[in-house]
């Protein structure tokens, strides 16, 4: 589910942070680095917890609409097609899904009911849900295709919820877009047989994400004035306080990585980084920031100091 990207972003957003130098202590620091990165799955959590209590909105909502005085018979007799999605139902039967979610201290819909109600609204309000509903029945595929368009069309883009997630937890609007990402692509994975693991991804692909990131939050740490002098070399025509802090902290970020990583692509190096100051720094610091790291690289290959083991990783 964690991608390299948001590790380095993690790592970044701490950095950025940290106000000591490379001699103080940071183990609190680290602590937190890996709190943050941790903290993203109850976010995929609270998120998959929000389509069982839609669905579970939705039952209730049939019930006493059944059970109202005067109902009519469409009312006594309604199109549970939604309630029954198979989908829904997956996640909702799911036990170990249910451990896990019982095991959350963030999780308690019946307390956050609003946000369930203004989502269950979106959805029966949406064109989208009346297409689904033209039939009674409906395949697995079907169930499942429709569960994407409203997790995708509904649930992520919606603004009350964005806000809600912001006041329960600042990192985590940073994380939202890849767990979005996860979730829809675990919903479009799913099928009629898959396994009681399969809506419980993996934070880390591997223990060397693990790894990756906090070697990358403590050798950048405590190199700092090294990779502060290396930067400072190469950007003797600049006035210092013209750099944004952010492009040097992900200078010294990248500089570390290409020294430091043997298994990491230079140009993927690069690339992540170039990248990452598109989305937080100014609209010209991917082309300075791109300048000098690819200065350094040629000088690291010229004086043998770019140590890269593998295929295709100069």
């Amino acid at each position: 589910m964690l991608s390299r990207r948001h590790i380095r972003i993690k790592v970044m957003q701490v950095l950025y942070a940290f106000k000591g130098t490379e001699s103080d202590d940071f183990s609190k620091d680290q602590k937190f680095l890996m709190y943050s990165i941790n903290n993203m799955y109850n976010l995929y959590l609270l998120l998959i917890s929000l389509l069982i209590a839609v669905q579970k909105r939705a039952e209730d909502h049939l019930e006493k609409t059944s059970k109202k005085h005067l109902a009519t018979d469409k009312e006594k007799n309604p199109n549970r097609k939604f309630v029954n999605n198979e989908v829904l139902a997956m996640l909702k039967n799911n036990e170990q899904l249910q451990a896990k979610l019982a095991e959350s201290k963030f999780i308690n819909w019946d307390l956050d009911s609003e946000y369930v109600e203004i989502i269950f609204k979106a959805i029966l309000n949406s064109d989208l849900y009346a297409e689904y509903l033209n039939t009674s029945t409906s395949t697995f595929k079907e169930d499942r295709n429709f569960i994407v368009e409203v997790f995708k069309e509904i649930i992520a883009p919606n603004d009350k919820l964005y806000d809600y997630l912001e006041d329960k937890n600042l990192t985590w609007l940073d994380d939202l877009p890849t767990v979005n990402t996860s979730i829809l692509k675990l919903l479009r994975k799913s099928k009629p047989q898959s396994d009681a693991f399969h809506f419980l991804p993996k934070l880390y692909k591997d223990i060397d994400d693990k790894e990756f990131a906090v070697n990358l939050f403590k050798k950048t740490l405590l190199n700092q004035n090294a990779l502060t002098e290396e930067i400072s070399k190469k950007t003797q025509n600049w006035d210092a306080d013209r750099i944004a802090n952010i492009d040097h902290l992900l200078l010294k970020m990248g500089i570390c990585e290409l020294k430091n990583f043997s298994s990491i692509p230079t140009k993927v190096t690069i690339n992540e980084y170039l990248e990452i100051a598109k989305e937080y720094s100014t609209p010209k610091s991917s082309v300075f920031i791109n300048g000098i790291l690819d200065k350094l690289v040629k000088e690291y290959q010229n004086e043998g100091k770019l140590n890269k083991v593998g295929r295709g990783l100069m």
